[in-house]
């Protein structure tokens, strides 16, 4: 499991034009090798009329599932040079087709390359790239008198309560990195004078998003 990993929250959509050929990438988030498989053919049936629609996709933790293709292009001028600026970017769970329409004029190879790789560039700047980080939620039931101390170390490292009960005693579930799990634990104990119970609930992603905390079920 990745401690931390960059991947796409919103796909986007970017356009180059070199010596009249448009080159579209478009971006999408994928999960599974179905999922870029299903992505790169409706992008085919949308661009239909297009000179090529070269692609790349990364699925999985370890890239897994890792495949590019030149569609028709010249070997090693479309398909390789977007997987080299995926991996160069190190995003994972990714998948780009770019669409060519010809304009006319022959780029050579070395202008394929930068054309390709420029296009899929443009595609993940118009696109929300978010880093999700590894960690868990931790219930943390104490007493009253303890209340305040846990706020304390909460506000005091950053770590968001995500749900609060509050009835004859308080029932509070914090995210907390996973690097920092025992020093959190360890922290709580002490300021409670182990009066706070704690247990694990579950291992999650969370990341920071458009100014929001989202949280993702492992």
């Amino acid at each position: 499991m990745l401690e931390r990993y960059k991947t796409i929250f919103k796909g986007g959509e970017g356009e180059i034009i070199e010596k009249k050929s448009r080159f579209i990438a478009t971006v999408r988030l994928v999960e599974s090798e179905e999922d870029a498989l299903a992505f790169i053919e409706e992008m085919k049936k949308k661009y239909w009329d297009a000179t090529h629609n070269c692609y790349v996709y990364s699925v999985g933790m370890n890239r897994e599932f890792t495949r590019c293709s030149d569609d028709g292009e010249p070997s090693g001028t479309a398909g390789r040079p977007m997987l080299d600026v995926v991996l160069g970017e190190d995003i994972y769970n990714v998948a780009c087709v770019v669409t060519r329409y010809f304009g006319g004029t022959l780029l050579g190879t070395g202008g394929l390359v930068r054309a390709y790789s420029k296009a899929v560039q443009e595609g993940l700047t118009n696109s929300t790239v978010i880093e999700k980080i590894h960690g868990i939620s931790l219930e943390v039931k104490t007493d009253y008198s303890g209340i305040g101390k846990i706020q304390y170390i909460a506000g005091e490292r950053k770590l968001p309560i995500l749900d609060s009960q509050y009835t004859d005693r308080v029932v509070l579930t914090l995210l907390v990195p996973s690097k920092d799990q025992q020093e959190v634990e360890k922290a709580i104990t002490e300021g409670t004078n182990g009066r706070a119970r704690l247990s694990k609930l579950s291992d999650l992603y969370y990341a920071q998003a458009e100014g929001e905390l989202l949280v993702f079920e492992h």
